[in-house]
Parts: C-alpha cells; sequence; structure tokens
C-alpha cells in the first residue's frame, strides 16, 4: 500500500522587506569621529538631520527613537575615551547619535525554511474542529546568520490553512537578561559537564568572584587570570567551558503589544552569533499535567554548533538554556513530548549517521545514547535523521525522518517505536513518504525536503516541510493510513 501525501498549495516564500534594526559597530577610532562629527554640529543641524531620519525609518520599526537611544547607551566606553560626559546631552542629539550606530538587517532575505508546528497556547474563537497553531521557521539574512521566526494559522477542519495577518514591524525582545549565577550551584554544573579531570578546580578564576555573579564579572574576573598567569592548557580548557556554560543562560521577553509574527528570536550568546539553526518546538506535559513549549536547537558561533534549548509557556517570555554532556556535540536532537518511565527523553544523531536515543533525569544533561536506527534502504544510505519530536499515537510513538540517498537528495521517511520501549522499532518506510517534486528541488540547496516537527489533526498528520532550504510549505497524510502501513512494514 502506498502512503497518500497531498501537498497543499500554500508557499512561506523569503522576504527581504522584513528588517530588524540591528547595533551597528564601528572601530574605536572611527566611532570616536562620528561621536565628534555629531557634537560639532548646531542645534538646528541635528533637528533637521534626526527629522529626516525618523521620516524615514520610523514607519519601518517600532519605537525607533527608542532603538536609537539603547544603541547610544552602548557608547560609554568611547564617551569615556573622548573625557565627555553623554549624560550633559539632549534627547535628540543622543537619537541622532544613536542612529549612526544602528542597521537594519533583513532576517529572511536569504531563505524561510526548516519549519516546525506546535498547538498555540490561545485555542479560543478557532470554531469547531478547527485549531490554532504556530509554526516556527529558520530564517536567514545576510552574511547566512540565522535566526527564528514565526507565524500564527488557524487549521480548519478539512485542514486548510488560514494564515493570520502578518505584522510589519518586526521586533527582537524587548529585554535581554542575563542569568545571575550562585556560585556553588555553577561549580556543580560544571563538574556535570567537564570531560576532562575533575580534580582540576575552577576555583582559580571564581575565587575573585563573589556568592553570586553575572557573566560580565566572570569575563572580567577571566581577563584578570590570563594577565596575570601564564595558563596551563588544561586550565584554559576550563576557562573555555565555564565561559560556554555562562553565555548559555538568557531571558528575553517580548513586547504584549507584538504580534507572534513579529517577534524575533535573533543570536544572543557568543556560542549562536553564526546563527540559531532548525528550533524543533514541542509542546511538552509534565507528570503533574502543567505544559510547557521547548525547543531543542543548534547554536553556530561561526567555527563549531553546539545543541541548545528555548522554553516558553506563552510566546512572549523564552528562557534559554544549555544542553551539556558527552552527546551535546551535534545536530538534530529532538525532545520526546513527556517523559518515559520517569525520565526525559531525546532522539540524536551523534555520529551524523544513525538515530539514537538517550534518557536523563535533567533535561540539560545527556551522557549515554543507544543506536535505533541505521540506513537501510537505498533512499537513505548516507545518513537518517529525526525530522522533529516524536508524536504520540495509540499504536506507538510516529518519529517522521529523513533520509539521504544518492546525489545527497534529502527526503522524509516515517517510522514507529513502542510506547514505552521506544528503543524497539515496530516498522519503518519502505519507501519515501515525501520526496522533493520538480519545483521543490530549485533552490539554495538542490533536491532537499526537511522538517523541524509535527501535528496531528482530525487524524491528519500536518507536516510542514521546507523546500530545498529556501521557502517552505505542508502537507497531510491520513494517519490510520500511515499507522496501517508502518505496522505491516515489520
Amino acid at each position: 500500500m502506498q502512503v497518500t501525501v497531498t501537498r497543499k498549495n500554500i508557499k512561506f516564500s523569503p522576504d527581504p522587506s522584513r528588517v530588524i534594526a540591528r547595533f551597528c559597530y564601528f572601530s574605536n577610532e572611527r566611532g570616536k569621529s562620528i561621536i565628534l562629527g555629531v557634537l560639532a554640529m548646531s542645534d538646528n543641524e541635528v533637528f533637521i538631520a534626526l527629522s529626516q531620519v525618523l521620516r524615514g525609518f520610523s514607519r519601518r520599526h517600532r519605537n525607533i527613537s527608542l532603538i536609537f537611544e539603547t544603541h547610544f547607551n552602548k557608547l560609554s566606553d568611547l564617551f569615556g575615551e573622548l573625557g565627555l560626559k553623554p549624560a550633559k546631552l539632549n534627547q535628540s542629539r543622543k537619537a541622532l547619535i544613536g542612529s549612526y550606530f544602528t542597521m537594519e538587517f533583513s532576517i529572511e532575505s536569504a531563505a524561510f525554511f526548516n519549519p516546525s508546528i506546535v498547538e498555540d497556547p490561545d485555542q479560543s474563537e478557532t470554531g469547531k474542529d478547527a485549531t490554532r497553531v504556530i509554526f516556527s521557521f529558520r530564517a536567514t539574512g545576510e552574511g547566512h546568520i540565522s535566526s527564528i521566526v514565526f507565524r500564527s494559522a488557524i487549521i480548519d477542519k478539512k485542514n486548510n490553512l488560514i494564515i493570520e495577518p502578518v505584522g510589519n514591524m518586526l521586533a527582537e525582545a524587548e529585554r535581554i537578561k542575563r542569568h545571575i549565577y550562585n556560585k556553588k550551584s555553577f561549580i556543580k554544573k560544571l563538574d556535570e559537564m567537564r570531560d576532562f579531570d575533575n580534580k582540576l578546580s575552577p576555583v582559580f578564576v571564581l575565587e575573585k568572584l563573589g556568592d553570586r555573579f553575572t557573566y560580565g564579572e566572570m569575563k572580567r574576573a577571566v581577563e584578570e587570570t590570563r594577565k596575570a598567569h601564564q595558563l596551563t592548557p588544561a586550565k584554559e580548557l576550563i576557562i573555555n567551558q565555564m565561559m560556554w556554560l555562562a553565555l548559555s543562560h538568557y531571558e528575553i521577553k517580548f513586547s504584549l503589544d507584538s504580534a507572534i509574527s513579529e517577534r524575533v528570536i535573533f543570536p544572543i550568546s557568543e556560542t549562536e552569533k553564526n546563527g540559531i539553526e532548525d528550533a524543533r518546538f514541542v509542546k511538552f506535559t509534565e507528570e503533574n499535567g502543567e505544559v510547557i513549549y521547548y525547543a531543542t536547537y543548534t547554536a553556530y558561533d561561526g567555527m563549531s554548533i553546539l545543541p541548545k534549548l528555548l522554553s516558553t509557556r506563552d510566546f512572549y517570555n523564552f528562557k534559554g538554556l544549555p544542553i551539556h554532556g558527552e552527546l551535546a556535540q551535534n545536530k538534530g536532537m529532538a525532545l520526546f513530548p513527556r517523559k518515559i518511565n520517569g525520565k526525559y527523553a531525546i532522539l540524536c544523531r551523534i555520529d551524523g549517521i544513525n538515530n539514537y536515543i538517550s534518557f536523563s533525569e535533567n533535561i540539560n544533561i545527556w551522557r549515554e545514547a543507544k543506536v535505533i536506527q541505521k540506513p537501510k534502504y537505498s533512499w537513505e544510505l548516507v545518513q537518517v535523521g529525526n525530522c522533529g519530536s516524536p508524536i504520540e499515537t495509540e499504536e506507538g510513538w510516529l518519529v517522521i525522518t529523513h533520509g539521504v540517498g544518492p546525489m545527497r537528495e534529502y527526503v522524509l521517511g516515517a517510522s514507529l517505536y513502542e510506547l514505552n520501549n521506544p528503543e524497539l522499532e515496530i516498522g519503518r518506510l519502505k519507501t519515501p513518504l515525501l520526496a522533493p517534486n520538480n519545483e521543490e528541488r530549485e533552490g539554495y540547496v538542490p533536491n532537499v525536503v526537511y522538517s523541524c516537527g509535527s501535528i496531528i489533526h482530525n487524524r491528519d498528520l500536518i507536516v510542514p516541510y521546507a523546500m530545498s532550504d529556501y521557502a517552505s510549505s505542508y502537507a497531510t497524510i491520513d494517519l490510520n493510513e500511515l499507522l496501517a502501513e508502518l505496522k505491516n512494514s515489520r
């Protein structure tokens, strides 16, 4: 039996007009020259120049003057080098200086791909047999820097998608709160993640800090330590681990007056400065029935990748958390939507080839994994991996997979695993569930279809997917038909 896949005539395409206002860094000498240039202007010249900027950009950004002020406040070191006191300047001159240190970044000018889908926490006013959903996407812009963006939609009874209007003014988080660390708990977390001699204590840095400290305070302590001592490779390694751990925690908050399509999670920490990639969102149900949304994603700093974790309950407030342990080394971690036998469970691909499963009592620490699936068919001989979190059905855990075959073609497959023991595969499709057609095979990376998460709606599987790493769409599959085929493929 061939599983029927219905492609929907909806396309999410990149839009270069969607921009955010980013801080624009100059060298110290050029920055100081710009500041002095604005200070030399008369009040009337400042008024005219600022009016022109506001006229050109106030309709493109929510509260652009506040953005200018925020960017101005990042220039205190330059004012210090000039021997000037910025507090004495009026608001117009501060805003104009801030505008020179601001640039637009088109977040999705290059690609809009690798979607996941979850039920919206708000299901009011949806109508009978309809579900409000949130799509997440990897948006890629200039320099191939990726961020996480969202769309809201309603799936009706017939699985048609009604996309809610897309907001015009994008916004980064209204507030970024760095984590405040307790020294004892920080050392404990460091011991959990270290893969070298645990007898080597981090106290040679932490002794300079109080019982509670921020990332900035620790960074200064590290700089002082490096200046005062010639450090051994082992001590440099522990410093790198400490800096990574301190950078991995953050909290962000979006304004309540922002539509979800206007919220952009742009790279925040050093570990993700070159991109936030392939977020796999999942609606996770705690053992007490409470719901929290998690997203595993890949942080890229331009040299190396690190798996990390986001959590939110309302899609306004997000926490960024580290993932550490021996398994924190590759892309494609996907969290199960609930604990299994009292433990968190996750799918991963630590060797880049096979599918693994791991269990842990701590959602941030993953140490051991077991192979549960290896390439078997011709269309997946290069590698297999997951395409999002497992979906619980009455017949078992349904996992949408990807396989890579000849000509590096990426296709989607499906597998079924036992509910109480997901190490055991019940069956998997012998042929691809979805392969690139003539339209989908052309794009930034040819011959690729890929997904980061699906859901069940009215006994149909809803699969959003990317087309050749450029744009995205979605397809529906009859769940009963798919489960029957998987059970027959043992």
